[in-house]
């Protein structure tokens, strides 16, 4: 069993794995493994969390801590940040690690946990692997004496080597300063008026501060997060109010986050959504330099691969998530890559998907280019795409059942040679994933939710 998903460790807050308890055994865990990996034994190892808004995340920081401190390891404390700050302090502080206290974009009733190494890169598996496996042995004895060798599954050290808190009140300053030395010299964003949505997370007070330092007119929106107003209804998978908003106050161009801020959409002049995928091609196309190739994922549309190859670009396609895409672009010696749902990596800029970054570098391509990013997007073309979320009871694989392979099989002869199915299980939920690509918009819908239904009565 692994309790890691495609993205760290998730879930309702209160039940396993999202609990006091198994938070503070997986803090002594990783400090345990941290430890074991320490090549300098003259330097105790040490780490640095931060979290976005959920008030879930208090609880959770504490006892995070308590389980490193208990293990031997020192801890910085950030506060609320979005998650590529917190991989970008890592490395800053030469830490042995990085933990982020966010379910991205998810309800604030979800929390989860993020790792990264001391490069600022997501965990390699041989780490995670480890933790897992020292997890899994002290949740089966359940901090009862071991049977195998006696010893205390959490042992008390002697005082003298525990770990110690240090809170970094200048973290926020530092963030904002790396975010601004992404944005070229030469420019500045005196001439442009940007509505940023913060859903209510982790990004609420340094994306708006970032835009303005950088000479930008901001208006933020759902910027006051109280701890339980995270992702409701707002951001970037919620942007309907940031293109009402965009329109309203007749802005160049808005902005939209996620909860833990490593997701982007943006929205042109005329409130039209430009996802990752538009993002991508604006980076790759039109950039400071053409990109050599853009790593996608299993979910791009299919008319970005199209747009990119008649611009000589080359395209590959990594399966979902961030991980994947950044295993893909060292594969290739690439710099940029992302997903539709706007995570995106420029790794000349940032380590790890950063979405203030990732708008930033499209503001830089509209002030180079004299352009609006609905002028920037016109050479992408989209094709009709339906995606159905299919929520079950508990996760199941539907291609364990025949009846559902042979549903599958017949709507992919369908779409043969014009568009795509891809059915895919969630890495954080218990949901099912249906997506189709078609030249035919009626076609895509009808045959998504048919599918979705299928689905639904077979797994239940």
């Amino acid at each position: 069993m692994s309790y890691f998903g495609t993205d760290g460790i998730r879930g309702n807050f209160g039940e396993l794995p999202i609990t006091p308890d198994f938070i503070l055994k997986l803090g002594y865990v990783t400090g345990q493994v941290l430890i074991e990996n320490n090549d300098n034994p003259a330097r105790r190892p040490s780490v640095v969390i931060g979290k976005d808004t959920r008030l879930s995340g208090y609880v959770i920081e504490g006892a995070l801590q308590a389980g490193f401190n208990a293990a031997g390891v020192d801890v910085h404390m950030l506060g609320p940040l979005p998650t590529p700050a917190i991989a970008h302090l890592t490395r800053s502080f030469n830490a042995d690690a990085g933990v982020v206290i966010s379910a991205s974009h998810n309800p604030y009733y979800d929390n989860g946990i993020k790792l990264f190494s001391g490069d600022g890169k997501k965990l390699t598996d041989e780490m995670q692997n480890a933790i897992n496996d020292k997890l899994k042995i002290i949740m089966s004895i359940g901090g009862n004496v071991s049977d195998n060798n006696n010893d205390l599954v959490m042992p008390i050290l002697d005082p003298a080597q525990l770990g110690k808190n240090n809170r970094i009140n200048d973290a926020k300053g530092r963030y904002i300063e790396f975010c601004k030395g992404s944005f070229p010299y030469q420019y500045d964003l005196s001439h442009l008026t940007v509505v940023v949505d913060c859903a209510n997370g982790a990004g609420y007070s340094v994306a708006p501060r970032v835009m303005r330092e950088l000479g930008a007119n901001v208006i933020a929106i759902n910027n006051t997060p109280d701890g339980l107003n995270i992702n409701a209804d707002c951001g970037s998978t919620h942007p309907e109010g940031l293109q009402k908003a965009v329109v309203e106050h007749e802005a160049d161009v808005g902005i939209a986050l996620d909860g833990d801020g490593d997701r982007i959409v943006m929205v042109d002049e005329a409130g039209n959504l430009v996802d990752g995928d538009g993002i991508l091609y604006v980076l790759a196309t039109q950039g400071q330099s053409k990109a050599k190739g853009v790593v996608g994922t299993l979910m791009s549309n299919m008319g970005l691969e199209l747009a990119l190859k008649a611009d000589g670009i080359a395209f590959t396609r990594a399966k979902v998530g961030d991980r994947y895409v950044m295993h893909e672009l060292e594969a290739n010696g690439w710099i940029l890559g992302g997903e539709p749902s706007g995570h995106i990596l420029c790794l000349d800029k940032s380590r790890t998907g950063d979405a203030i970054i990732a708008g930033l570098q499209v503001l830089a391509v509209m002030q180079a280019r004299g352009r609006a990013l609905s002028d920037l997007v016109e050479g992408f073309e989209v094709l009709p795409q339906k995606l159905v979320n299919v929520r079950l009871s508990q996760m199941q694989d539907p291609f364990e059942h025949e009846e559902l392979v042979t549903a599958f099989e017949k709507a992919q002869a369908t779409l043969e040679g014009r568009g795509r199915l891809l059915i895919r299980q969630s890495g954080t939920e218990p949901m099912i994933r249906v997506m189709v690509e078609s030249d035919d918009e009626i076609e895509c819908d009808v045959l998504a939710n048919d599918l979705a239904d299928h689905i639904k009565a077979v797994l239940g």
